[in-house]
């Protein structure tokens, strides 16, 4: 049975995994916004998606846009979760998958490193 649990708890359990970015990776996260969504409006089971150009792929040009998205699907993550370990720990391995993505990390780098 899925896991319950309010929208504010699962707020700070996202807070909580961006407090454990290195500063350094923190501090180089540039004009993105993380944003916590009950569901993907296309794919219903997506945990997390980020939106946006990669730090890697910006060029001197970049500027004025709106900031990045890292959307953190709550719904779908508690769906696949039987305890509140579960959610924290998957909550965290979305978090990093999304910001990696900023950095410019595709997935299949991602699945290498077993973050996929």
């Amino acid at each position: 049975m899925p896991v319950e649990m309010t929208r504010q708890r699962f707020e700070e359990l996202v807070g909580e995994a961006l407090d454990l970015i290195p500063p350094d990776f923190a501090a180089a996260m540039n004009n993105v916004v993380v944003l916590v969504e009950d569901r993907s409006p296309d794919v219903p089971s997506l945990l997390g998606l980020y939106h946006g150009i990669a730090l890697t792929r910006r060029t001197s040009d970049y500027g004025g846009v709106l900031p990045d998205r890292i959307y953190i699907y709550r719904e779908a993550i508690l769906d696949i979760c039987r305890t509140e370990e579960d959610v924290v720990e998957q909550v965290v391995v979305t978090v990093v998958h999304e910001i990696a993505h900023h950095f410019g990390i595709d997935d299949a780098k991602l699945h290498e490193l077993g973050w996929g």
